[in-house]
């Protein structure tokens, strides 16, 4: 087994709200120092003297601090902000697989919460909230005006209790109000199965410390029951909201045999950082379909832009969302830190993702499928006319597959394929290459 990937350097990363994390408090050059401003570190402490002596209500000096900080970071882009003890803590169990909350990832957009993606098999994708619903209140409270930490904290709760999202949804003339029970979290990221003999499905709903080996292992599983092996795999990223880079990095290189997979670029030419495939691929060639959406972002990103720019899977789907950039944690103290942008991630062509997202190779609108079922009494076909020939002394041919039992069950295991027109479309299109393959 090849070692998942190399890095140029050794770094500690994680999630929150489908943003990259490194981990560190010395990870790029120092710069030279700059003169601080004297004339406005005189005007803010002239308001915060103001604010103690003449504000309406008592106010201590480190709260009047951690509100200064936190606005500090908050103008400076939608991703970077203050976390305190508590949301330090939260930021790590994220990356466990098991949290408390609704299921959403979220980020702020015109000053409302915009949902990112409902993670797969949570309250929240149970009780309909769809990827770019804006948030606008959240039980009673209106969310404009509030942080994004702020928004986060009052969606938190005991396991059980309920939560009325007010949602604001392109195409709905009003507002919706979605009702969602709050519950412990726990993320099975990696589903699977054999959609027909020969073609595999893989979904990805997170990027956690497990993902690749649980992928791995699927992967091993689905070989097995397959007596043709895997012909093809439809990679499934729909509505992945992203997760920790070193999976990212890792499910890319389980499919790549060289190259880079991924670049970091900050300020400096220092700050550069390459993520690399190691030899040999999981699926030796096969090839490979992945679906993407809007709500697709971050990691996944990572994972359908290294596959595409290497030509090793179609990417399929809508546009992606676009969050391409890099934060670090840095410790300022044994309980509080600063997330701080300091990157944006490129594609292995050199294309950076911030803000555009990946295109697809082949777009595919959002639709619903009904089965159309046959009308049985008035189809009629050659052996039904009187007098027809029979089908002489030719080879017999080799025993079709009963449409109603081709496709497994979907269950848990992901979409029904009868109803995920992009899912079928996959299937279709791998199963096109995969005959011409053989015809070569």
């Amino acid at each position: 087994m090849k070692r998942r990937f190399s890095l140029v350097r050794s770094l500690t990363l994680g999630l929150i709200s489908g943003t990259l994390l490194i981990l560190s408090p010395t990870l790029f050059a120092e710069e030279p120092s700059q003169p601080l401003p004297m004339q406005e570190l005189r005007a803010f402490a002239e308001i915060f003297g103001r604010i103690k002596e003449n504000y309406v209500e008592p106010v201590d000096d480190k709260t009047l601090l951690e509100y200064a900080i936190r606005g500090m970071l908050s103008g400076l882009d939608p991703h970077s902000s203050y976390l305190n003890e508590e949301e330090f803590a939260d930021l790590q169990a994220g990356t466990s697989g098991e949290f408390g909350g609704l299921g959403i990832e979220v980020g702020l957009e015109d000053g409302f919460v915009k949902v990112i993606s409902p993670i797969d098999d949570t309250p929240a994708q149970r009780a309909g909230v769809k990827a770019g619903d804006l948030i606008i209140r959240l039980d009673e409270k209106p969310v404009k005006g509030m942080s994004l930490e702020e928004a986060v904290g009052l969606m938190r709760g005991k396991p059980g209790t309920e939560v009325v999202l007010t949602i604001a949804r392109e195409g709905e003339e009003k507002p919706l109000q979605i009702t969602v029970v709050r519950d412990i979290i726990k993320v099975a990221s990696v589903k699977g199965r054999m959609l027909e003999e020969g073609f595999a499905y893989i979904r990805l709903s997170h990027f956690q410390a497990r993902t690749t080996d649980d992928m791995l292992k699927k992967i091993s599983q689905l070989k097995a029951e397959s007596k043709d092996g895997i012909k093809g795999l439809v990679l499934d990223l729909r509505n992945n909201p992203g997760g920790i880079l070193n999976g990212a990095v890792a499910i890319s290189d389980a499919f790549l045999t060289e190259g880079i997979v991924v670049y970091t670029q900050g300020r400096s030419e220092e700050s550069r950082l390459d993520f690399n495939a190691a030899p040999d691929d999981v699926l030796d060639g096969a090839p490979m379909v992945v679906l993407v959406n809007g709500g697709s972002a971050s990691a996944s990103e990572i994972v359908a832009g290294a596959l595409q720019d290497h030509k090793r899977a179609i990417i399929m789907g809508s546009q992606t969302f676009g969050k391409g950039s890099v934060q670090t944690i840095i410790p300022v103290s044994r309980t509080a830190a600063v997330k701080l942008t300091t990157a944006r991630y490129f594609t292995p062509s050199g294309r950076s993702i911030q803000g555009e997202g990946i295109k697809p190779d082949i777009e595919l609108s959002d639709v619903k499928v009904t089965r159309n079922e046959p009308d049985q009494a008035t189809r009629i076909k050659e052996a039904d006319l009187a007098g027809h020939l029979d089908k002489g002394k030719g080879e017999e041919a080799a025993p079709k597959t009963d449409p109603e039992k081709r496709a497994q069950p979907a269950s848990a295991q992901g979409p029904d394929i009868e109803e995920d027109y992009q899912l079928s479309e996959a299937l279709n299109l791998l199963k096109g290459i995969s005959l011409y393959n053989s015809w070569n």
